[in-house]
C-alpha cells in the first residue's frame, strides 16, 4: 500500500503531541477534536497503536537524521553532516506501524540545501513505501540574501522569496508545497502574499498546498480567538489548500496551546474542535475542485491588509460561470473548477473585512449565473441549494472570517 494517507481528502494536521499527553484518553480527545495527523511525533509504539484505534496518522521525526534551516548559519551544509549513510542506516533500522503515515526529513531548509534535499526525498520515497517523505518550508519573513550590515546571515538562500520556491520546485520532487505562516504573529499583508506565491506555483506544477496555522500564541497574554483560527483556514482554502496543520497542540513553542502542559484541555480546545468539524463537511465538496485564480473583491486600494500584494483589488468578479460577484464588504475568492467536469465550477469566499476579530458582523455575498442549472452555497454541514431573485441574482449570507463554498453546474 502506497502512502497511508489518504490525499484525496482533505486532512487537518496539529504539531506536538508530548509524551504527558498520549493516554488513551487524551489520543481519543486528539480523534474528537478533528485532527487527523500529528506532525513531529516519536515512534512510541503504545502511543501509536491508540493512533491506530482512533484513526490518526503520524508523521514521526525520529526516524531519519534530523535538519533544521535555523537562523541560516547551516545553510548548503546539510550534504556533509546528513551523510547518505546515515539514511542508509535508519532505513535499515525501521520499524513500520500502521499509523505511521509520513517521515520528517527536516524543517525549514535553505535553497542552497535544495538539491540534496532533492535526493532526500527521492531516497525516502524508495525505502519508506507506505509513507511519504515530509518537509515544512520558511515563510516568506525569512531572512534573504540582501541583509544590512548587521544581519548578514541568510536563512532562504535567495533574494526574493519567489525565487527560494521556484528552486524548491525546480529540485525538490514533492507532489505538496508545505510551509508555515503565523499571522496574527507576522501579518495579514504577509499572509496573502505568501499564500499567492506558493498557490500559483502549487498550480503551474500540478502540486498540493498544505500550510502550519497557528492556535498558539507568541504573546503569553495573547489567545487566538475562534475567528481568528477560521480567518486563516478560510482564506488558505480561498487559495486552494489541501491541507490545515495547526501549531501548536502541546507544549512545542510559544504559548497558549490547545492542551496545557499537565495535559489538560485550554480554551483553544473547543475553539480548534468547533472549527475542525465546520471545516471537514465543507471540504468533502471543496475536494472535487482545484484553485485556478484568487481574488480581491471589494477591498481599498490603499487597504494596509493589501500592501504587500502583488494582486489589484477589484469591485467585482466575472469568470465566464459567474458574474458581478461582490459583497457589501471585503472577500477573497478562489476561483475553482471541477476535477471531473460533471463538478462544474465552484468559488471558495472568504469573508475578509475583519481577520483581526474586532467587530464581527453579518453581510450578504451577491453574483449571478445565468447559464448554470444548479447553484449550490456550500457552509460548514449545511448545503443550500439557491434560488435567485427576479432579476436573476443570488444572495448568499456571511459573516465575518467565515467561509462559504458556492458551486455551479
Amino acid at each position: 500500500m502506497k502512502n497511508r494517507l489518504d490525499r484525496s481528502k482533505f486532512f487537518i494536521g496539529s504539531y506536538i503531541l508530548q509524551p504527558y499527553a498520549r493516554t488513551e484518553q487524551h489520543i481519543k480527545d486528539l480523534a474528537d477534536c478533528g485532527v487527523d495527523v500529528i506532525m513531529c511525533m516519536q515512534s512510541d509504539y503504545e502511543a501509536l497503536d491508540l493512533f491506530a484505534k482512533y484513526g490518526v496518522g503520524a508523521i514521526v521525526n525520529d526516524v531519519l537524521p534530523g535538519w533544521w534551516g535555523g537562523n541560516g548559519e547551516k545553510s548548503g551544509m546539510m550534504h556533509t553532516v546528513n551523510t547518505p549513510d546515515k539514511y542508509e542506516a535508519a532505513a535499515k533500522k525501521f520499524v513500520d506501524h500502521p499509523a505511521i503515515v509520513g517521515i520528517d526529513t527536516g524543517d525549514e531548509p535553505s535553497a542552497l540545501d535544495f538539491p540534496y534535499y532533492g535526493k532526500v526525498i527521492d531516497f525516502t520515497e524508495k525505502n519508506f513505501p507506505n509513507q511519504f517523505a515530509y518537509l515544512n518550508l520558511y515563510p516568506n519573513y525569512a531572512s534573504v540574501s540582501q541583509n544590512n550590515d548587521d544581519e548578514t546571515v541568510c536563512q532562504l538562500g535567495t533574494k526574493t522569496y519567489e525565487e527560494h520556491i521556484a528552486r524548491y520546485c525546480e529540485n525538490v520532487p514533492t507532489d505538496y508545497i508545505c510551509y508555515d505562516f503565523y499571522m496574527y504573529s507576522a501579518s495579514v499583508a504577509g499572509a496573502y502574499e505568501n499564500l499567492r506565491i506558493v498557490a500559483d506555483a502549487c498550480r503551474d506544477t500540478g502540486r498540493d498546498l498544505w500550510i502550519v496555522l497557528q492556535v498558539n500564541s507568541n504573546r503569553p497574554a495573547e489567545w487566538i480567538s475562534e475567528n481568528q483560527l477560521r480567518f486563516q483556514a478560510y482564506s488558505a482554502m480561498a487559495f486552494g489548500t489541501q491541507s490545515v496543520i495547526w501549531a501548536c497542540y502541546t507544549a512545542g513553542w510559544w504559548h497558549n496551546q490547545v492542551l496545557d502542559d499537565k495535559g489538560e484541555k485550554t480554551e483553544q480546545y473547543e475553539k480548534l474542535k468547533k472549527i475542525n468539524h465546520e471545516i471537514k463537511p465543507l471540504a468533502e465538496t471543496y475536494m472535487k475542485y482545484r484553485r485556478t485564480s484568487t481574488h480581491f473583491i471589494g477591498f481599498a486600494e490603499d487597504d494596509p491588509d493589501l500592501s504587500k500584494l502583488a494582486y489589484k483589488p477589484i469591485p467585482a468578479l466575472n469568470t465566464g460561470v459567474f458574474f458581478d460577484v461582490k459583497a457589501e464588504a471585503p472577500i477573497v475568492v478562489g476561483q475553482m473548477v471541477g476535477k471531473c467536469r460533471e463538478d462544474g465550477y465552484a468559488l471558495m469566499i472568504c469573508a475578509a473585512d475583519d481577520p483581526r476579530d474586532k467587530a464581527n458582523k453579518s453581510y450578504e455575498i451577491t453574483l449571478r449565473a445565468p447559464y448554470s442549472k444548479t447553484v449550490c452555497a456550500y457552509k460548514g454541514d449545511e448545503k443550500r441549494i439557491l434560488l435567485p431573485d427576479e432579476n436573476g441574482v443570488y444572495h448568499i449570507p456571511v459573516s465575518s472570517c467565515g467561509g462559504v463554498l458556492v458551486t455551479a453546474k
